[in-house]
């Protein structure tokens, strides 16, 4: 990370900090509703625009995800007096949860499920980031590859460096403030529906935020699909602002494209399933299915946006660079230790 970004690393911290201390403040002198709504509001306004402080590609996107959604998703549930957030939480805490993917232990809807680590252990982690670095170094052929076979490598690069990112968040989490990072993968590569690989599988933060938020109160209104195709546009035009933090451009519509397509077929397969002794493929058969369509439509809608103004450039550089700095540090303290042991000898 460049002087420059270390310095707006800092200075966001520093703004995220106070605006979650005035927040913590607000919603414990406010009741839920429209007041506590009314003193949110500068808050939300200011959230989406702090990634934009930063150069890399890599800190804004990151960024843009813990702050421009799900921290703006968890205030808007503690406008309403819902969870996870509660002014009673001790500050660092509060800090947190309200603005990345954590929570405290012990708390929500999954207390069943929290014997199991949410987060990777460190011999996973080092299989990934091995991966990781395997598919960095094979870049370098880009110019040679297929394009299907590179958008392929790119799909793989965006699971592993999540899982990765997040893991890492959940060590800090854990060592700092012996709080658990919420579930963010669960092998998606095991999917056997796209209701399987969105709502239980892929990315589950986002879905946890976007149940409460969006699906449940269009299902109490206009029923379950409308619910579904909701919670699929409103994280299609998300994703079209993460986007933006990637590349810079204006939106183009295919991530909503993307996401609306993946949610009318998933409220098919709802509609299929429903019927009874009506014919199902196999798991052996649906999970290559369902991992084809995702893979297949991404190329269509959801990287195309990314690859076109050549931001996917920028990131395999930035990439190149930190897989370098490891190696290289890797490399000069294998040879302080071994000036030691030599000196010793």
């Amino acid at each position: 990370m460049a002087d420059g970004d270390l310095r707006s690393l800092v200075a966001v911290s520093a703004a995220v900090t106070a605006a979650m201390c005035y927040v913590r403040f607000a919603a414990g002198r406010l009741r839920p509703g429209l007041p506590r709504l009314a003193a949110f509001l500068p808050v939300l306004a200011v959230l989406p625009f702090l990634p934009l402080a930063f150069r890399a590609v890599h800190p804004r996107a990151i960024s843009g995800f813990f702050l421009a959604w799900l921290a703006e998703f968890k205030l808007l549930r503690l406008a309403a007096g819902q969870g996870p957030l509660h002014p009673s939480l001790p500050l660092p805490a509060f800090v947190a949860v309200a603005s990345g993917p954590v929570r405290l232990r012990g708390d929500g809807p999954d207390k069943a499920r929290q014997g199991t680590s949410s987060s990777l252990d460190p011999a996973s982690s080092a299989v990934m980031a091995a991966l990781l670095a395997a598919i960095v170094s094979l870049y370098r052929y880009q110019e040679l590859m297929n394009q299907y076979v590179l958008l392929t490598l790119y799909a793989f690069h965006v699971y592993l460096a999540l899982e990765l990112v997040l893991a890492s968040a959940a060590a800090a989490a854990r060592a700092l403030l012996g709080m658990g990072l919420e579930p963010q993968f669960d092998r998606p590569y095991l999917s056997a529906s796209l209701r399987d690989f969105w709502g239980r599988r892929w990315n589950l933060s986002v879905p946890a935020v976007l149940r409460p938020c969006v699906y449940r109160p269009v299902r109490a209104r206009l029923g379950p699909a409308a619910g579904v195709l909701a919670a699929f546009v409103v994280s299609g035009l998300v994703h079209e602002l993460m986007f933006y933090y990637i590349t810079l451009r204006p939106p183009t519509g295919e991530a909503t494209a993307f996401f609306a397509l993946h949610g009318a077929c998933a409220v098919a397969e709802a509609w299929w399933a429903r019927h009874q002794g009506w014919w199902r493929p196999p798991r052996l058969v649906a999970t290559p299915l369902t991992l084809a369509f995702v893979l297949v439509t991404a190329f269509w809608l959801f990287f195309p946006p990314i690859t076109r103004p050549g931001a996917d450039k920028l990131v395999i550089a930035e990439c190149e660079a930190a897989v370098a700095f490891v190696r290289d540090a890797g490399a000069w303290a294998a040879g302080s230790v071994r000036s030691v042991w030599t000196g010793r000898s």
